[in-house]
C-alpha cells in the first residue's frame, strides 16, 4: 500500500508541478516575482495523491483541481472568485444586464441568503418577496451550507422552468414556500420622473452596459417635459455598483472635461490609473460618446445625491468624485464601503479568474474601500428616524475583507452595542402590523430622503438624521494617491443577480 502511494504521489507531483510551473514561468512573465516555493508544491501534490488513493470513494482530477483553485481565490477577499463555464457564462450575462433566473440581488448572511433586492418587473418582485427576506431552501436543497456562487447555480436556470424557494420573513415570524417561474431577466437600470415642476428624479439600480444610453436618454425625455429644470436628485440607494467606465461616464456627464473621477493603485504597474472625465476613458470603441447628447445646462444643474448603506462600488465611485468636487450634495446614510477593483482574466474559452487587483480612491485621494462615502447630510429613512442602521451590513463587516491601506482598522465597540440596541427595537418593531412597518417606495411621494432631498434642492429646512452617524472603523489615512496614467481594464459588478 505505501509503495502504491507513493507512485500515485510521484504522478500527481508530475500533474501539479507540471500546472503550477507554467503559473509560475506566467507570473514571472508578468510581476517578477520568485518561483513558487517547491517545498509548498510537493506538499499539495502529496494532498493530491492521498485524495486520490485514499478517499472513501473516486474524486476526479478536475474536481480536485478546480476546488482546489477555488478554495485558493475565495481565501484571498469576498469578491476573488474562479469562474467555472457555467458561473462564467453567467457573469457576463449579468454586466449585459439579462440572464435567466428569478430576478433578485442576493448576498449571504449567517449562512443563508438574504435578498438585497428584487428587480423590479421580475417573477421574483412579482411574487411579493422582499429586501431582507432569507432563503433557507431552493427546491429541496438546503442553503445552508451552500456558497453563494452554488445558490445563484441552483435558482438559475432554461426559461419557463419553475423553482420552489423557501423564505424566511423576520420581521414577520413566519417561513413559508414560493414556487417562481424563471425567465429571462432584462434588467432595466434607469428610471425617472418629474417630481414636481422644475424638479426631477433619476435612479439607477446597477451600473451595466446599457446604463448609461439608458440615462442620457432619460435626461432628454426630463428635459423635453421640462426644458426649466432647476434641480436633479440622482437616487444611487440599494445600487450594487457594476461597471466602471459607467460610473465614470455617469460621473462625467456632470463634472467639467478632464476632471479626475476615480483613481486606481495596485501591484502591477496598468493598476496604477487614473480615470478622468473624458470620452477616452468611458465611451466604447465605434459608438462615439453618448453624452454630446446631453443638454448643456446639465452641466450646472443643482444636483443632490442620495446614497445609502446598499449603494456600493460605482455608486460610490460617482458619489465620491461628485462630493469632491463639490458638484451635488450627498445626503442619506454612509456606504457599503465596496472600494476594491476585480479584473477578470480569462483561463480558457469558458473559465476565467476575478482577481481583485486594486483599491480605488476618490479624486482626494481617500480609499474607499472599507469605509466608503459619508454624506454631507445624513438623513434618516423616515421621519421617525432610522431606528435599524446600526444593524446595516457594510464591506468592513464581511469576513476576510480587504483593508483600505491607509490606516490599521479598530475594533467599534459603540457600534456593537448599538447593534445589541437595535436588535431589541428590531423584535418590538416586529410585533407592529405589516402595514406600519414597510418602507414606502423610492420614488414615491412618501420617500422621506427624497423629500429631504427636494428641501435641499429648493434651499429648504432639511430634517437631519437623529440616529446616524459615520462609521469610523480606521485610524489616520498613510498612503498616497497613484501616478496619473491612463486604465487598461474595468471593474466589474459584485452582488449576485439571479
Amino acid at each position: 500500500m505505501g509503495q502504491k502511494i507513493k507512485i500515485a504521489g510521484w504522478i500527481s507531483v508530475g500533474v501539479v508541478a507540471g500546472a503550477l510551473t507554467t503559473v509560475s514561468l506566467q507570473t514571472l512573465a508578468r510581476g517578477g516575482m520568485a518561483p513558487l516555493p517547491l517545498e509548498e508544491i510537493q506538499q499539495l501534490s502529496a494532498v493530491f495523491g492521498l485524495i486520490k488513493t485514499d478517499y472513501v470513494e473516486p474524486v476526479s482530477d478536475k474536481k480536485l483541481i478546480t476546488d482546489a483553485i477555488s478554495g485558493m481565490v475565495s481565501s484571498l477577499d469576498p469578491h476573488s472568485q474562479y469562474f467555472d463555464k457555467k458561473s462564467y457564462k453567467e457573469f457576463r450575462e449579468g454586466t449585459m444586464g439579462r440572464f435567466v433566473g428569478v430576478g433578485i440581488e442576493i448576498t449571504m448572511e449567517d449562512g443563508l441568503i438574504k435578498i438585497v433586492s428584487p428587480i423590479e418587473g421580475s417573477p421574483a418582485f412579482r411574487a411579493g418577496l422582499k429586501t431582507g427576506d432569507l432563503i433557507t431552501k431552493i427546491d429541496d436543497t438546503a442553503v445552508k451550507g451552500l456558497s453563494l456562487n452554488d445558490a445563484v447555480k441552483r435558482m438559475r436556470g432554461e426559461p419557463n422552468t419553475k423553482v420552489r424557494l423557501t423564505i424566511l420573513r423576520k420581521d414577520e415570524s413566519r417561513s413559508f414556500p414560493v414556487t417562481i417561474t424563471r425567465e429571462e431577466i432584462k434588467t432595466q437600470s434607469v428610471k425617472g420622473k418629474l417630481i414636481e415642476p422644475g424638479y426631477a428624479w433619476i435612479r439607477l439600480s446597477q451600473f451595466q452596459e446599457r446604463t448609461v444610453d439608458d440615462f442620457v436618454r432619460k435626461v432628454e425625455e426630463l428635459y423635453k417635459q421640462d426644458p426649466n429644470l432647476k434641480g436633479l436628485v440622482l437616487d444611487l440607494r440599494n445600487d450594487p455598483g457594476g461597471l466602471l467606465d459607467a460610473a465614470v461616464a455617469i460621473s462625467a456627464a456632470f463634472l467639467p472635461a478632464n476632471t479626475t473621477v476615480v483613481s486606481t493603485n495596485g501591484q502591477l504597474e496598468e493598476s496604477k490609473a487614473v480615470y478622468k472625465a473624458s470620452p477616452e476613458f468611458y465611451a466604447q470603441r465605434g459608438f462615439g460618446d453618448p453624452l454630446q447628447r446631453l443638454p448643456a445646462g446639465l452641466k450646472k444643474l443643482p444636483l443632490v445625491v442620495l446614497v445609502n448603506e446598499g449603494s456600493a462600488s460605482a455608486s460610490e465611485i460617482v458619489a465620491g468624485a461628485l462630493q469632491d468636487h463639490k458638484r451635488a450634495t450627498i445626503m442619506g446614510s454612509q456606504t457599503f464601503g465596496k472600494g476594491s477593483v476585480q479584473t477578470v482574466r480569462p483561463l480558457g474559452p469558458d473559465t476565467a479568474l476575478k482577481l481583485t487587483t486594486a483599491r480605488y480612491y476618490t479624486p482626494s485621494g481617500k480609499s474607499i474601500q472599507a469605509k466608503g462615502i459619508v454624506p454631507d447630510v445624513m438623513v434618516d429613512e423616515t421621519p421617525e428616524g432610522d431606528l435599524f442602521a446600526a444593524l446595516s451590513m457594510r464591506e468592513a463587516d464581511l469576513e476576510k475583507h480587504l483593508s483600505s491601506g491607509q490606516g490599521a482598522e479598530v475594533k467599534n465597540e459603540a457600534l456593537e452595542k448599538a447593534r445589541e440596541e437595535a436588535r431589541k427595537r428590531l423584535e418590538e418593531e416586529s410585533k407592529k402590523p405589516l402595514s406600519e412597518r414597510r418602507l414606502p417606495e423610492f420614488g414615491s411621494d412618501k420617500d422621506f430622503q427624497l423629500q429631504q432631498a427636494l428641501n435641499q434642492l429648493k434651499g429648504k429646512p432639511v430634517k437631519v438624521s437623529k440616529t446616524l452617524t459615520a462609521r469610523d472603523l480606521e485610524k489616520k489615512p498613510e498612503d498616497s494617491k497613484p501616478a496619473d496614467k491612463k486604465p487598461a481594464n474595468k471593474a466589474e459588478p459584485e452582488k449576485k443577480g439571479n
